[in-house]
């Protein structure tokens, strides 16, 4: 394969605040395309309907654009071989997937949702894995026409081979070999006419002439599906390389509950892009000590895909600071660095809007740090005594922090209308009076009782931002409970 033709995709899918994870795939593939002279692609991976939102599409590309990423196709720049958004291709696959059904490799399946969830109790009682038992594999062809022609919601599911393995080659893992019987019978196109991520996946891929498939390790199980789906429709499938999971000090796997892992969330603590980039770049490459501090064109120099390590890619924020704060000393000029710190200010509208809710709560400007100051703090610094003005206890308190974590997540639209509506349903929920769940929010997210409204705060804070004071206060007020004060 000619390094001329190597094109490589990003496809997030619009469903949540953009991952560090999803920066650092996407900057694997943009550094794929750079050293190959190759095209690097944005696809937005929107088949999930019900929790895909344009805002988390604004999110995504706002993101990687911030990253210091530029695409040569995508949604916002058009290309050869768009629509770049699924939903807009949605009439693309059932061609591919009627073939599949034509050629015997796929068949209809009427299974209701609480047969189906039966069947996996079932299984996971009998501690078997769950997956499709075959069901309607048995329904003559005059049934399922009956059925179809009847108007009964249906799916459609590819047929897996019941021996052997399906054997492969990856980028990275070398010789793979899965057995087909761990391999479930996957939804291709789903009852309401959209495909499934597999499917479209597929198809998008081969029609966007993609070469070579970098993801996450997380996906090396599915390679099998993907694999029969390009046999089914007599396609050439594409390289696989499948990159280590980004993973906690611990070993642990990223994740929000127990680190921030919101590319927003750096951003509004002032983190450079550069410095995020550098710190991702460093695990495609091998340095020596003492050359850490590189640009993204260094990183494409130095990128080697040959030699990847398949040990997790540990995200140690200690080192990222070491290399941020390398940056703004190294890196920025005063007039720069003036710019940057002004730039990262209005954010958000942070400055203008902080300044707007300050106006009339102050008798001098020197009264703003201490009223303001927390709309642009790293660290709050909470301690028990934070807390000491709210009328509960600790164990209310935390009962509050606890709850109001998960229903905030609910907001597909982060704003202080949905936030104050939200948590109005909360202390609903809980029984009690708006004002006393308020309380300990305001500690939680300003680090004061006397501070700026709450709702306009968390809105300017972002949800990423939030989120993390919310878990911060929580461990603050679980160790109050703890020791009885």
């Amino acid at each position: 394969m000619a390094d001329s033709a190597v094109r490589v995709r990003i496809a997030p899918s619009p469903t949540g605040e953009p991952h560090v994870g999803t920066a650092y795939i996407a900057l694997f593939n943009y550094l794929f395309a750079k050293k190959h002279g190759g095209k690097f692609i944005l696809r937005i991976e929107d088949t999930d309907a019900t929790r895909s939102t344009p805002e988390f599409e604004k999110k995504v590309l706002d993101a990687l654009k911030w990253c210091g990423l530029e695409w040569s196709e995508g949604p916002d720049v058009g290309g050869p071989y768009g629509p770049y958004r699924q939903s807009d291709r949605k009439d693309i696959y059932k061609p591919y997937v009627e073939k599949i059904v034509a050629n015997g490799h796929g068949f209809r399946c009427f299974c209701t949702p609480e047969r189906l969830e039966q069947m996996r109790e079932a299984q996971r009682a009998a501690g078997k894995p769950p997956k499709y038992d075959g069901l309607c594999l048995s329904l003559s062809a005059e049934e399922v026409t009956s059925r179809v022609d009847a108007g009964e919601p249906h799916v459609v599911r590819m047929k897996i081979p019941t021996e052997g393995s399906c054997k492969f080659r990856d980028g990275v893992y070398g010789d793979v070999e899965i057995p087909w019987e761990a391999v479930d019978m996957q939804v291709l196109l789903k009852a309401d006419g959209m495909p499934t991520y597999h499917m479209a996946n597929v198809v998008d891929d081969h029609l966007m002439k993609i070469t070579h498939v970098a993801r996450g390790e997380e996906w090396l199980a599915s390679v099998p599906k993907h694999i029969l789906i390009y046999q089914y429709l007599g396609l050439e499938p594409p390289v696989f390389m499948h990159l280590s999971l980004m993973r906690n000090a611990d070993k642990s796997k990223l994740s929000k509950r127990k680190n921030p892992t919101s590319i927003s969330y750096y951003t509004a603590l002032g983190y450079l892009p550069e410095a995020l980039m550098n710190f991702l770049g460093l695990f495609f490459i091998q340095i020596a000590e003492g050359e850490e501090l590189l640009t993204m064109e260094e990183l494409a120099e130095k990128f080697d895909p040959e030699n990847l390590s398949k040990a997790g890619a540990i995200f140690d924020v200690q080192k990222l600071d070491w290399l941020n704060a390398r940056w703004i000393r190294e890196k920025l000029s005063e007039e720069e660095f003036a710019a940057r710190v002004l730039a990262w200010a209005m954010d958000n509208e942070r400055l203008k809007e902080g300044l707007k809710l300050s106006q009339t709560r102050i008798s001098k400007l020197g009264e703003l740090p201490d009223l303001a100051a927390f709309l642009f703090k790293s660290d709050l610094g909470l301690q028990p005594a934070s807390f000491a003005g709210v009328k509960a206890s600790p164990e209310e308190m935390l009962e509050i922090l606890n709850t109001v974590q998960p229903d905030l997540e609910k907001i597909l639209e982060w704003n202080k209308e949905s936030i104050e509506t939200e948590l109005r349903a909360s202390a609903e929920r809980m029984g009690k009076k708006l004002k006393a769940v308020v309380a300990p929010l305001f500690v939680a997210c300003s680090g004061s009782q006397r501070s700026l409204p709450l709702f306009d705060s968390m809105e300017l804070l972002g949800r990423s931002v939030v989120r993390q004071r919310l878990k911060v206060a929580a461990q603050v007020v679980a160790s109050m409970a703890g020791s009885g004060k």
